[in-house]
């Protein structure tokens, strides 16, 4: 028998979702076109701002070189910090969702940065990925889940949903341990909210179908008042 997870809040909100939203294969296209945009966006957004660094040296002189340069090493560290960060932990994301769906597992952060060794030079520092960004994009993976469990559902392998509640359940316990000796500067605290959020939205999705039976095939955009996402505004995390 389906134990529901120990995270059951129900989801209130009013109103419903509307009836024009699109099947679940067209939404996850949608979800990939949409996240394609933001990476080839921040893509030229990191050409973009290394030009400025540079044209910013090309402008010094004996008269103001301590100067430009300072400038210069502060609009490159803005840069690593506000692109390349991001688009880490989006590769964090997308290795660790690809290695549970493989593995049933979870990708460690060793794992992954082993996986960039054959990249690197060997006469340099190896790239590797810091556990900062590694704990970001854990938190973003549970999104994934969310929807990874919805599809499952709806072709009718609730087992495997529930799998993916329990794994996704255990990831926002363990980083709920974290979190609290973190810098407050990051977003994790925000990314933790959407992280429950998503739980919740597994959880009932689960609970939903098992109690009212294997007929019960719910789809995005569903207005049956008894879905488990009525109320829920969006699902784009």
């Amino acid at each position: 028998m389906y134990n529901r997870c120990c995270i059951h809040s129900p989801l209130h909100s009013s109103g419903f979702l509307s009836s024009s939203w699109l099947p679940i294969p067209n939404l996850n296209v949608s979800i990939k076109n949409e996240k394609r945009e933001r990476v080839v966006k921040a893509s030229r957004d990191v050409t973009m701002n290394s030009k400025k660094v540079i044209f910013q040296v090309h402008r010094m002189s004996k008269y103001n070189k301590e100067e430009v340069l300072q400038k210069a090493e502060k609009d490159l560290a803005a840069v690593t910090n506000q692109y390349m960060s991001r688009l880490i932990q989006e590769y964090v994301e997308a290795a660790t969702f690809c290695g549970f769906c493989k593995n049933g597992t979870l990708l460690t952060l060793d794992e992954i940065n082993n996986t960039l060794l054959p990249l690197s030079d060997p006469s340099l520092q190896p790239l590797q990925i810091n556990i900062l960004d590694y704990l970001l994009g854990l938190a973003d993976l549970t999104g994934e889940l969310m929807r990874l469990a919805i599809g499952r559902i709806s072709d009718g392998e609730l087992e495997f949903a529930q799998k993916i509640c329990r794994f996704a359940r255990d990831i926002y316990r363990e980083l709920t341990l974290v979190v609290p000796h973190m810098d407050d500067s990051h977003d994790m605290k925000t990314k933790m909210e959407i992280m429950l959020q998503s739980v919740m939205k597994i959880e009932n999705a689960c609970f939903s179908v098992h109690v009212r039976g294997s007929e019960y095939i719910p789809l995005l955009g569903s207005d049956d008042p008894g879905s488990f996402l009525v109320g829920v505004a969006d699902i784009e995390l």
